[in-house]
């Protein structure tokens, strides 16, 4: 999908586990905005929409769970599952997060504080929106 890449986080690791760094020299932004999805129940879907202007990086902590990516011609599916990577999502670019596993964590990294403005939540609204890009 245009412009969405993996980005493989450090990861410190000894005898006593992992130590992954997230900051800002490991991101095509400036962290604004940290969030994330838990207990989120079997069959539940979650995100739904496109961000006008941020951009964000997901990141499944713990657990795996499906995203969805749409360009408004074409969709595809990627599973996250490992803590040391994320997924960098331009603005612009419709995603939803399905199938996730029991105890699973998406933790989000925004380039923006939030603003409801900034959200397309009606896809044909945004598919209208972005053939005109």
């Amino acid at each position: 999908m245009a412009g969405c890449r993996v980005i493989e986080f450090p990861v410190a690791g000894d005898s006593r586990g992992n130590l992954t760094v997230v900051e800002g020299m490991c991101l095509p932004f400036e962290i604004a905005r940290v969030f994330y999805l838990d207990v989120v129940p079997g069959g539940a879907s979650r995100a739904g929409h496109a961000n006008r202007q941020g951009d964000h990086v997901l990141i499944a902590v713990a657990g795996s769970f499906d995203v969805i990516l749409d360009d408004g011609r074409s969709r595809e599916r990627l599973t996250l599952s490992r803590s040391s990577y994320g997924l960098f999502v331009p603005r612009l670019i419709w995603r939803e997060l399905e199938q996730f596993s029991s105890g699973a964590v998406c933790l989000v990294v925004a380039s923006l504080p939030y603003d409801e403005q900034d959200y397309y939540r009606d896809y044909e609204e945004y598919v209208r929106a972005v053939a005109t890009t």
